[in-house]
């Protein structure tokens, strides 16, 4: 470093709540900025759609303006928090194009765009860092790409999403119903007015496609990611994950399958999916409650790591974001070209159907005779092993036909013929419906 080296011109991309907390952190803390990044750090404009609309943020009127192409020619650093695809694809294209480093939050533009963004930076030496995309202020990119880089990591697990984990935590803790958590969530800003992209799993597919690609070397498209949302999750199955000594938890769930030669001629491969899952209670990611998020990382030599804090927030977030922008200037003044995703691996990834797990499925059936066998006999010939069986009576029968609800709780099985047997499970005549079908990860 150098305390004479130019000023640094930086370039932001959005006043939200990300973004006007970064705008306001790069101007309050700009002499710490400097002496950490080697440069002083220069605001010089700020692209937004209205200049005039309220901001939680006092930014000064002069660096607002509408026109975001004319404020990416000439910065050195573009940091983009606009969200969405478009324009925000097309103008960090062109940042990158004029040789600028990008620090971005995007994880929806990393998802499906991401090697195009990653191949446009190495052809002219630029760096696109993105600490920011996942799981907020808690530091999970930069320990998978640089510090385990030397390591072969099998599994991650994260919580990667804080206004499910609130909705889900609450309903275990309090027996709340989902509606009524989602509506206090919604009220208190964790959800948004329409909360599809968190409740669904789409944000969280998003962020397990970037932590796949990091930890495994492999390009995971977005497609690639099986995802299944929350909504299903009602009390009964929260009573019963609870009975049997569960807590459920929407996962990122990102693994390196070996040992299977279907898998591939090298066999591996790499699996990415996203659901409800049943976590047992002594595991460090049953403990992440309210809108906190947490990574839970296995590698062969490093074992168990376990990353955890808040996931969301304007201020929080603004952390990752400055911490990306003086790794930027610091690249800047050591020169050099930037620091290339890896992606070499090319290990084919494979859909949910392959992989393996136990599973919980809850069925209420014919409170009758004869029909645990006829359950137990569909699952022998589906290949799924019973671990464990509980029943209670929902209804009695009182001349109408009683009720009852089953739990099974299964061995490892493979998820194609365990998705095969519960197709058949409902098409049984002594199955009223399939309740619901949970894996079983971290036990």
């Amino acid at each position: 470093m150098t305390a004479d080296y130019r000023r640094l011109r930086v370039a932001l991309l959005g006043a939200g709540a990300v973004g006007a907390q970064v705008a306001n952190l790069l101007r309050t803390h700009a002499d710490e900025l400097a002496d950490r990044a080697g440069a002083a750090l220069d605001l010089v404009g700020i692209a937004v759609r209205d200049v005039d609309a309220p901001r939680d943020v006092d930014l000064p009127r002069e660096l607002l303006t509408a026109d975001a192409e004319k404020l990416v020619v000439g910065a050195d650093i573009v940091i983009e928090l606009m969200g969405g695809i478009e324009p925000a694809r097309s103008l960090i294209l062109q940042a990158i194009g004029a040789g600028a480093d990008v620090v971005t939050a995007n994880k929806a533009l990393l998802a499906t765009h991401g090697p195009e963004l990653f191949e446009a930076a190495d052809q002219v030496g630029a760096s696109v860092h993105y600490e920011a995309a996942v799981a907020g202020a808690i530091p999970i990119i930069r320990p998978l790409r640089d510090s385990l880089a030397g390591d072969r990591v099998h599994r991650i697990m994260g919580i990667v999403n804080g206004t499910t984990n609130y909705i889900l935590d609450r309903m275990d803790r309090e027996g709340s119903d989902f509606a009524d958590v989602l509506a206090d969530a919604q009220r208190l800003g964790y959800a948004e007015a329409d909360p599809t992209a968190d409740v669904e799993g789409y944000d969280a597919a998003q962020k397990a496609a970037i932590l796949a690609s990091l930890a495994f070397h492999t390009s995971v498209p977005i497609e690639a990611v099986h995802r299944e949302g929350i909504t299903a999750i009602d009390k009964g199955v929260m009573d019963a994950a609870r009975h049997a000594g569960y807590v459920i938890k929407l996962l990122a769930v990102c693994e390196r399958l070996t040992g299977r030669d279907e898998l591939s001629p090298a066999g591996e491969a790499v699996s990415a999916r996203v659901y409800p899952a049943l976590v047992p209670r002594e595991h460090p990611l049953a403990s992440v409650h309210g809108a906190n998020n947490a990574v839970f990382v296995q590698a062969e030599a490093a074992g168990n790591l376990m990353f955890y804090g808040a996931g969301a927030g304007g201020v929080q977030t603004a952390s990752a974001v400055l911490g990306d922008v003086v790794s930027a200037a610091r690249r800047h003044i050591a020169g050099g070209v930037g620091v290339g995703e890896s992606t070499r691996a090319n290990l084919p990834v494979v859909e949910i159907g392959v992989v393996t797990t136990r599973y919980q499925i809850t069925l209420e059936v014919a409170d009758e005779p004869g029909v645990l066998a006829i359950v137990a006999g569909i699952l022998a010939e589906g290949r799924v092993s019973i671990a464990t069986m509980e029943q209670t009576v929902v209804r009695e029968a009182n001349g109408q036909g009683g009720l009852a609800r089953i739990v099974i709780g299964t061995h490892t099985a493979v998820e194609r013929d365990l998705s095969e047997t519960v197709d058949r499970l409902q098409a049984s005549d002594v199955v009223e419906r399939v309740v619901s079908v949970l894996r079983v990860e971290g036990d």
